[in-house]
């Protein structure tokens, strides 16, 4: 976890770096915005540019598709839920609730295709027309 800005302690970096899974050993710098109304509204969490992943629930933009940041936020929850639920994310992705579509159809449709796409691009490739960042060495 590192504060950007030491004096503001509501926007902070996660970074996230799985073990296992498609998207192991690279690391996920996730920006989290704590809103004013917290914890009665959920933060807002992206994953921070450059970083770009070929994900379900993750889109080119950033934006993170996590049930609870969204309808199932609850006051109840803290951090600690939201950064289990993106490392989750990376274990076990929803292809049924999709942020990126294509890339949950492909997961869903030809499982061995997504995982070499996955591979792909966490080493620089290009797909679709999309550069991504070298995140494997």
């Amino acid at each position: 976890m590192s504060f950007p800005n030491p004096d503001d302690l509501t926007r902070f970096i996660v970074k996230i770096t799985p073990d296992t899974g498609y998207w192991k050993n690279a690391e996920y710098p996730f920006f989290f915005d704590i809103p004013a109304d917290y914890p009665h509204k959920p933060p807002k969490v992206t994953l921070q540019s450059p970083c770009k992943i070929y994900h379900p629930n993750i889109n080119l933009q950033g934006n993170v598709c996590l049930n609870i940041l969204r309808e199932d936020w609850s006051p109840v929850l803290d951090i600690n839920s939201v950064i289990y639920g993106l490392i989750y994310l990376f274990y076990e992705p929803n292809p049924n609730d999709p942020l990126n579509h294509e890339a949950g159809e492909m997961f869903r449709s030809d499982i061995n295709r997504f995982r070499l796409i996955v591979s792909r691009t966490l080493r620089g490739a290009e797909y679709n027309g999309v550069r991504f960042p070298r995140l494997l060495k």
